[in-house]
């Protein structure tokens, strides 16, 4: 049996036809959805490891982008996408898409080596054994009066912990006002001035005011900062050096750029 010219026409077409069709997951008034937008969104899932890769997932992704689709035709029906302010959201978000394509590669062809790591890790770990840790304790209270009649009663024997109980701080005053362990920066410098200069189970001498109050203030401890091993943050400070390195690569091109 031989093809008659006509009917050889038709199958050529349709065979044609069929890799075109693959390609699109739906056409939805003529527009066609290709396969690569739920393959992009598949891949975005699993990498985020909310789902496994699976027919019902593609599915799920499919409805999704047809409900889009048909969402955005309504829009442009509206006449959204000429409205003024949608513009300017388009153009930011054109922007942020380019730019992040830019760094993207960038980091990629100057990654940060593990020596830059290692040589950022020891420079954190000799600035801060220069630091101290302090532990502390307060009492915080309404007036310097009262301040001072704590303190007094300390010097008589009283215990702290016992005194903590009426402090106004109540998220510290059940715990005997302990603070746990800090740096003195993680406190309001007038705070941390008054305790830096005391001994192990030292108590300040005089109230140190602050806008909470009136506190008095004793340390229990002290030791040096301790870091967690570089294994533990090893991908903090990658991300911190990479930042800085596209920070410097901004700054050069601004540097470059005609700014008027």
């Amino acid at each position: 049996m031989t093809f008659k010219p006509a009917r050889l026409l038709i199958a050529l077409l349709a065979v044609a036809a069929v890799p075109a069709f693959a390609q699109n997951v739906a056409v939805v008034n003529g527009k066609a959805i290709p396969s690569s937008r739920v393959d992009a969104v598949v891949k975005q899932v699993v990498a985020q490891g909310q789902q496994p890769d699976s027919p019902q997932l593609r599915e799920l992704i499919k409805k999704d982008l047809i409900g889009r689709e048909v969402m955005m035709q309504e829009a442009e029906k509206q006449g959204y996408g000429k409205n003024a302010a949608v513009k300017e959201q388009l153009e930011n978000a054109r922007q942020q898409i380019i730019t992040n394509a830019l760094v993207m590669d960038y980091v990629k062809k100057n990654p940060v080596s593990d020596a830059d790591v290692k040589a950022e890790y020891d420079k954190a770990v000799a600035a801060a054994s220069a630091e101290k840790e302090y532990h502390v304790r307060h009492i915080l209270l309404a007036t310097e009066a009262e301040a001072n009649d704590v303190i007094a009663k300390l010097k008589g024997g009283a215990k702290f912990e016992d005194l903590a109980k009426q402090s106004k701080d109540t998220g510290s005053a059940a715990n005997g006002g302990d603070l746990d362990w800090a740096t003195p920066s993680s406190f309001p410098p007038v705070f941390s001035q008054a305790f830096v200069n005391l001994q192990k189970g030292g108590v300040t001498e005089k109230p140190v005011q602050t806008p909470n109050g009136w506190h008095v203030i004793k340390v229990d401890d002290i030791r040096a900062v301790k870091l967690p091993p570089l294994e533990e943050v090893k991908g903090q400070v990658q991300e911190g050096l990479m930042q800085k390195k596209v920070q410097a690569y901004q700054e050069e091109l601004v540097k470059k750029a005609k700014v008027q």
